[in-house]
């Protein structure tokens, strides 16, 4: 049996066999990541802007061919709208609008590219511009307009530009630090030029094509958010069936990209919003109102595109419908709110109302019946100024109190009915003292009524005696003497 220090060996010499096997498949790892970091830095060094081939590739691809010559074909021959049996999805033109939905973004990014590289180029020559001229199809006109040439009243922009703009730019130019290009480096931004300005063209061809045949694909999708953005919205959802399917709260971020405000304010930037934004509809609506626009689009082209899958309508009666309601709930949304109108005032009731009379009703009115004293605060006598209490008509008035010839501000106020009952009842109680003649007797007693009331201790003396001691005791009576027997 193998003891505890040949097991503890035994581990050892596994652990430096594994030692001996790791070096090998670091090595495998090391050379992985070294032609990994030579293929980056081959690429970089691709993009170093000095050769136009290896920056844009996008048009010597084999699909960027197939595609356009697949489009102008069919822009040749028209649109076929006979085949009415086929499957949406197994409909070839269903899916070269797929396909040239892909191409558009492809050939967006490669135009940015391109302008990059033309404006790096150019800056030598002319560095304000590219403040002034923002978007890259004009830049791009602009460049291969002016050229080397450092008089731009030379060069005619009518066309390009609008006339504020370059007005601007021929000002900026005559005052600029920037110097004529060398050959080599004017020709590459002029071939780049042309570069951008054919995969401008190219594609217009493609979204042109894509209008022509949305309008029998998706003709309700279509009619809502237009044919570029139905097209659009397919292409990222992954087909018609696909968009159908979607949530309306999904198709809304379709082509949302993440924005970096870098520290601007987010009160005019629209979040969670797609390829919607780009709609007639969501760019007339007001900006406090487009984010419920942009709600209503999603939730109203998720049902057109329900009723395109199944081909329920292919006239697009429906989408010009929902179009139609979306318009409407905008406009309403504009209106100002209803102006308050006055509220009248009730008719008064003519006839008496019908009120509980009875014994507790009169005890009410009585319990809160106006007294005396505010009566006469109430009144005036005529030709008679009344009292206030800071003098001179200032402060609260008295009326007619203290106008009767006393000068006091008091009334006799008159005991009341139920004032006169409660003082009945309790007069019938004895809340006088006993009828003891000790020296601690007193003649006051405390009623309720009252207060403090002088009475006379001897009051009962003699109903007492005449009753309780003529039960016992006879006045006139004598002793009886019982005699023994």
């Amino acid at each position: 049996m193998a003891t505890l220090a040949d097991s503890f060996l035994a581990d050892l010499d596994e652990l430096s066999d594994n030692e001996a096997e790791v070096p090998e498949d670091n090595n495998v790892d090391t050379v992985d990541m070294e032609e990994d970091i030579d293929g980056d830095l081959a690429d970089l060094e691709n993009l170093n802007y000095d050769d136009l081939d290896s920056v844009s590739k996008l048009q010597k691809t084999q699909r960027y061919i197939d595609i356009m010559q697949k489009v102008e074909e069919a822009l040749q021959k028209g649109s076929d709208v006979s085949i009415q049996g086929v499957g949406l999805e197994d409909d070839p033109e269903y899916q070269l609008i797929v396909e040239c939905n892909a191409l558009s973004v492809d050939i967006e990014n490669e135009i940015v590219i391109i302008h990059n590289f033309i404006r790096d180029k150019y800056r030598l020559k002319f560095p304000e511009l590219e403040s002034l001229v923002h978007h890259p199809i004009d830049y791009a006109r602009v460049v291969k307009k002016i050229g080397n040439e450092m008089d731009l009243t030379l060069v005619d922009l009518e066309g390009l530009l609008p006339s504020a703009i370059i007005m601007v730019v021929s000002v900026t130019a005559s005052t600029t630090t920037g110097k004529p290009l060398p050959e080599e480096v004017l020709g590459k931004t002029v071939d780049a030029c042309d570069r951008a300005l054919e995969l401008d063209s190219a594609k217009k061809k493609v979204l042109d094509f894509v209008e022509s045949r949305m309008g029998y694909i998706a003709p309700n999708v279509s009619a809502i958010v237009g044919s570029a953005v139905a097209a659009k919205l397919m292409g990222t959802a992954g087909g018609l069936t696909a968009l159908a399917k979607m949530p309306a709260c999904n198709v809304q971020l379709l082509g949302a990209k993440k924005k970096n405000l870098a520290g601007f304010s987010t009160a005019t930037s629209q979040f969670r919003v797609g390829y919607i934004e780009q709609t007639e509809i969501f760019q007339t609506t007001p900006p406090p109102l487009r984010m419920r626009a942009c709600r209503l689009l999603a939730a109203k082209s998720t049902l057109a595109a329900r009723v395109d899958s199944i081909r329920g309508d292919p006239s697009g009666n429906t989408g010009r419908l929902f179009k139609d309601e979306i318009l409407k709930k905008i406009e309403k949304w504009q209106e100002p709110p209803p102006a308050k109108q006055p509220k009248p005032l009730p008719v008064p009731d003519s006839e008496p109302k019908k009120k509980r009379g009875g014994r507790r009703l009169r005890k009410m009115k009585e319990r809160y019946a106006i007294t005396d004293m505010r009566k006469l605060a109430n009144r005036m006598q005529f030709g008679i100024p009344e009292e206030s209490s800071l003098g001179d008509g200032l402060g609260e008035g008295y009326g007619m109190l203290g106008q009767a010839g006393s000068g006091k501000l008091r009334v006799s106020a008159g005991q009341s009915k139920l004032a006169a009952k409660v003082a009945k009842k309790f007069k019938e109680k004895h809340y006088g003292s006993s009828g003891a003649t000790s020296g601690l007797t007193s003649s006051l007693a405390f009623t309720p009524v009252q207060g403090i009331e002088l009475t006379n201790p001897q009051a009962h003396a003699h109903q007492l005696g005449s009753g309780t001691q003529s039960t016992y005791f006879s006045e006139t009576g004598t002793f009886s003497k019982i005699k023994r027997t």
